[in-house]
């Protein structure tokens, strides 16, 4: 497996610029988290990315990811040598959202754009890829891939088509809550909203899991997506992903609540996950 200095946990969360979110980064890199993967929804543009450097040390950011319909090539690549420059080693380009009906084909061209600017080399790109084919383009043309919504049966069938040399980061859902019923529930809100985008049911499919499961959000479904229990029960359904090869597992909580950033469980988890 790879070594990109990210440690084998993370933290996937919606950032902006704004006092909560810049004290959120800070927080997150007192605890000691390592890396923060910036979801892409939330993310306002890309001057966040250089006031999250601004307002930290050491953490690194990877934009998981940049909507290459929204960004275009030449501002991706003044951003990142701009940071380079500043704060080397903190930025990693993480691409995605090509929408429309030749994704593949829309991210090979990104990929010509930053090629031709000459500023992110390979080693600081990846895709948040999915499919096969997405993932071999992840190998062929990044330093890896940062699939969602996965099981660790899935992880490892993307370890043999990444190979053994490129970055598997996978984003998991994790709920800090014991009672099973309250973590199905705030974990199946969150779940039930992606088996209506095309690409994510696709992949669900592929997993194994029936257009009824796609449908109803079994229980059986909901514990394979999101982690829940004690710090101890989490690090161990997240450390599946790593035993079946992934390098690095960005922990996306969730807590029923839309807001605030979940510092007081990034602080609970900490201890099982950064020990």
């Amino acid at each position: 497996m790879t070594d990109h200095q990210f440690g084998p946990f993370g933290l996937t969360t919606g950032l902006d610029s704004s006092a909560h979110s810049l004290e959120a980064a800070a927080a997150a890199e007192k605890l000691g988290y390592p890396a923060i993967w910036l979801s892409g929804g939330p993310l306002p543009g890309l001057q966040t990315i250089a006031d999250l450097i601004g307002a930290t040390n050491s953490i690194k950011f990877v934009s998981g990811i940049l909507a290459v319909d929204t960004y275009s090539a030449a501002d991706v690549s003044t951003t990142y040598s701009s940071l380079e420059a500043s704060a080397p080693g903190r930025f990693t380009v993480g691409l995605g959202g090509a929408h429309g009906p030749k994704p593949l084909s829309t991210l090979n061209n990104f990929l010509d754009e930053l090629d031709g600017l000459d500023a992110v080399p390979t080693e600081r790109r990846l895709l948040a890829a999915l499919g096969p084919r997405m993932l071999e383009l992840a190998r062929d043309r990044t330093s890896g891939a940062y699939p969602f919504l996965i099981t660790p049966s899935y992880s490892a069938e993307a370890r043999k088509v990444l190979g053994p040399d490129k970055l598997l980061s996978v984003s998991h859902l994790v709920v800090l809550e014991t009672d099973a019923a309250r973590a199905r529930a705030i974990a199946r809100d969150t779940i039930s909203f992606f088996p209506r985008i095309p690409g994510y049911a696709a992949s669900l499919r592929r997993q194994g899991f029936t257009s009824e499961d796609l449908a109803e959000l079994p229980d059986d479904m909901v514990d394979a997506l999101a982690a829940w229990g004690t710090p101890a029960d989490i690090k161990a359904k997240l450390s599946e992903h790593l035993d079946a090869g992934a390098d690095h597992v960005a922990v996306n909580v969730i807590t029923g609540v839309t807001g605030p950033q979940p510092i007081e469980q990034w602080k609970a988890l900490a201890p099982a996950l950064l020990a």
